[in-house]
């Protein structure tokens, strides 16, 4: 019996996931895209955890310029992401007050 090589079995999760996400999200509907925010927003702060973790490798470890990159990546598009999500959720919101007369 061989083996799957590891890149193979790694880079198929992440196709797999790119396919099922896309499908998860174009399938809500419109009243449920708030709490949805709400959940990006919360796994996007963890990445950053995890980001910030990545650049801070020296710290705890092997002092590598591509974790350092990678991380110093993610959290920039992680900050956006949560950024991005509460100017959303912020006007999706202001759409549901009464408008004063």
């Amino acid at each position: 019996m061989s083996e799957i090589d590891p890149f193979i079995f790694q880079v198929s999760i992440f196709v797999l996931a790119i396919f099922v996400g896309y499908f998860v999200v174009w399938s809500v509907t419109p009243a449920l895209h708030t709490p949805l925010m709400a959940v990006t927003n919360a796994i996007s702060s963890v990445i950053v955890v995890g980001a910030l973790t990545a650049v801070g490798v020296g710290l705890v470890g092997d002092d590598s310029w591509a974790a350092k990159g990678f991380g110093f990546a993610a959290l920039i598009l992680a900050s956006v992401n949560i950024f991005g999500g509460f100017l959303v959720t912020q006007r999706m919101l202001s759409m549901y007050k009464k408008k004063d007369s």
